[in-house]
C-alpha cells in the first residue's frame, strides 16, 4: 500500500517572463497606491496647524493689507423658455 502512493511534491513549472513582471508590477502598483493614500493624509494634519500659524501671524500683524484680485460673479443669462402651444 505505501508503494502505491506517491509522496513527491507536484511539478509546479518555473514563472515566465510575463508572469514575473505581472507580480513585480502589482508589487509595485500596491506600493504606489500606499505613498499617495499617505500623501493625502499626513499633509491635511500639518495644514491645520500651518492655518493656526498664519492667523495668529495675522493678528500680531494688524497693519498689513492682502492685496489680491477679487474672484468676479458671473451670472448665466437667463435661458428663455418657449412659450407652449
Amino acid at each position: 500500500m505505501s508503494a502505491d502512493l506517491d509522496l513527491s511534491p507536484p511539478e509546479v513549472p518555473e514563472p515566465t517572463f510575463f508572469e514575473s513582471l505581472l507580480r513585480y508590477g502589482l508589487f509595485l502598483g500596491a506600493i504606489f497606491q500606499l505613498v499617495c493614500i499617505l500623501a493625502v493624509i499626513i499633509p491635511t494634519s500639518k495644514s491645520h496647524e500651518q492655518d493656526e500659524a498664519s492667523e495668529q501671524a495675522e493678528t500680531r500683524e494688524p497693519s498689513k493689507k492682502v492685496k489680491g484680485a477679487m474672484p468676479q460673479v458671473r451670472q448665466k443669462p437667463k435661458k428663455e423658455s418657449k412659450k407652449k402651444r
